[in-house]
């Protein structure tokens, strides 16, 4: 069953149950990926599908971000709720511990001595952990393990 065939089911079931965050979610998730589908004019792969509901989960933790700066706990919590739902489709997240193993040999396979090598560790870790991690942890690791 793909993502976007599981997402339908799911979609279904929340309508059945009244639960309105799922049913919200998930049709908000199904937009974004008929736009992209749109814009790239077919069908996306399960990987691409994947890669758009890394960006939603990347925009509702700025958006998390932002509401919590700004004193707005009220919208933050519901955003932190559809966040939760979000993720239940996104593959397993990896642990601390194994992004800075994967990082750590990234930098001894680019030879990455400093700072100034941050992009070719960046450019090599990606996309092994495309939808499995997020970019600002792994950047924060990166520069980490480099300096």
């Amino acid at each position: 069953m793909t993502l976007q065939d599981q997402l339908n089911d799911d979609l279904k079931t929340a309508m059945r149950s009244q639960d309105t965050l799922t049913k919200d979610t998930i049709r908000l998730m199904r937009a974004a990926i008929k736009n992209a589908e749109i814009e790239k004019r077919n069908e996306l792969s399960e990987e691409a599908v994947i890669e758009v509901l890394s960006k939603m989960a990347k925009q509702y933790r700025d958006s998390i971000t932002t509401y919590t700066d700004n004193g707005r706990e009220d919208l933050a919590k519901k955003e932190k709720d559809e966040l939760e739902v979000l993720i239940r489709y996104l593959p397993a997240q990896l642990s601390e511990s194994e992004l800075k193993d994967l990082i750590s040999k990234s930098i001894a396979q680019t030879g990455a001595i400093g700072m100034q090598d941050r992009g070719k560790v960046m450019a090599l870790v990606m996309p092994q952990v495309k939808g499995r991690a997020d970019g600002s942890v792994i950047n924060s690791i990166v520069g980490e393990l480099l300096s």
